[in-house]
């Protein structure tokens, strides 16, 4: 199996006891998260640029960075997705290097293409025939559309309040969709429950979650890779449960440990939360150490954890870097969206209006330098989260079908 000699096995972030790489997410003698742990030598006289260049045109390409093999991979094509130098909206908010990874043109519409793909693949290594997780939306897309490309069974959890398309683009691909009364926190512990109960069962955010989490260090390597393998000065990125923005991190250091990279990257990474749910930004703001829970409100879903599971990891990567992580209202979120369609031709969901609204704060206050060469993450298609904007956004004018009509309306003789 490809995997063979690059997986060493799994690591507890706090205390450090090693575990084999099976289905395990939580240390049992201090209950920390468990990581993936590589051999790094080996992986380095396995890629290359070139090898990288010459692969599939997807996160595949990464694999010797990844948890599972390729060989067999449950594999909607996600990744490899455009990285656009944004000049127009550079323009608006003082950036003159400003650069936007658009993850909104994924399989099913979002980033969680990719920490789906490689969860299922490792799924499938360990002998699990159902697939399953708690999710705030683009999750659920993710992990009904891949299992029935693999033709496994699957169990999604949603909170009942859920936007109306991402339950449409779920329940389409023909498993158990569950709608649960209560948030996305109270969704994710009977999840915990059901895992236990139902061990035969990969829940993605749950028992193989180690895994899953690894898929989002395909981003870094992506920018990285479509900047010449150089890094950026600073990026953006929105922040749930906190693992992406982590990811993240580690991908760019990944690349130097392997020889991708000539220099040791010096990312400065900046967080993006909405008001109605920013534990991260709160605990930023304040200099805690420890992430305050809440219970989420606000226009925002796929970001509402309120109790984020890697969200004192991701304070310790952006106060480590130099970064910051800000929250913005649901006007200034509406804004974003509003703002990188109008410069971009982009529709992202909320939490790209959360990504873009903080952006915009962080350019204004400083944190965000003008000549800083900036990524910044859009997560999602703003087709899921319609309801967002559908009351600002309608027909400019009403015009009879007629030439004159349309003229006295619209006045656009000097567009010639």
């Amino acid at each position: 199996m490809k995997k063979g000699p690059f997986v060493q096995g799994l690591r507890c972030r706090e205390c450090g006891r090693g575990y084999p790489a099976e289905a395990l997410h939580v240390c049992e003698w201090c209950f920390g998260p468990l990581e993936v742990v590589y051999d790094y030598e080996a992986i380095a006289a396995s890629i290359s640029r070139q090898s990288v260049a010459a692969g599939p045109k997807t996160i595949w390409r990464y694999a010797d960075l990844l948890p599972a093999s390729p060989d067999g991979a449950v594999d909607l094509g996600a990744g490899l997705t455009p990285l656009l130098r944004a000049d127009r909206l550079g323009a608006e908010l003082g950036l003159s290097d400003l650069w936007l990874k658009n993850d909104t043109v994924n399989p099913t519409g979002s980033f969680k293409d990719r920490v789906v793909s490689v969860a299922l693949t490792r799924a499938r290594e360990l002998g699990f025939k159902v697939a399953a997780c708690a999710s705030t939306g683009n999750l659920a897309n993710s992990v009904a559309a891949h299992a029935a490309r693999a033709g496994m069974r699957s169990v999604v959890c949603i909170p009942a309040d859920l936007e109306r398309p991402k339950v449409v683009t779920t329940a389409v691909f023909g498993g158990v969709l569950v709608a649960v009364n209560g948030n996305y926190d109270e969704v994710n512990r009977l999840c915990a429950e059901l895992a236990s109960e139902y061990p035969t069962w990969a829940f993605v955010n749950v028992n193989v979650r180690s895994y899953y989490a690894e898929g989002s260090k395909t981003l870094a390597f992506e920018v990285a890779e479509q900047l010449g393998w150089k890094v950026p000065d600073h990026v953006v990125v929105p922040i749930a449960s906190g693992s992406q923005l982590t990811k993240v991190a580690k991908g760019f250091r990944e690349m130097f440990k392997v020889g991708l990279l000539d220099e040791e990257p010096a990312v400065r990474i900046s967080g993006a939360q909405a008001q109605g749910c920013s534990p991260v930004a709160a605990a930023f703001d304040s200099g805690a150490d420890f992430i305050r829970p809440v219970r989420p409100s606000g226009i925002a879903k796929s970001l509402a954890i309120g109790d984020p599971a890697d969200g004192a990891y991701a304070l310790d990567e952006v106060r480590r870097s130099g970064g910051a992580v800000a929250a913005v209202t649901d006007d200034e979120i509406v804004d974003g969206i509003r703002l990188l369609a109008r410069t971009e031709g982009i529709f992202a969901e909320t939490a790209g209006g959360v990504t873009i609204g903080v952006l915009a704060k962080l350019a204004a206050s400083g944190v965000v330098k003008p000549n800083e060469r900036v990524v910044a993450f859009i997560t999602g298609n703003g087709l899921k989260t319609l309801d967002a904007v559908a009351a600002e956004c309608g027909p400019t004018v009403t015009v009879a079908p007629k030439l004159e009509d349309f003229q006295a309306a619209l006045g656009v003789a000097d567009w010639q």
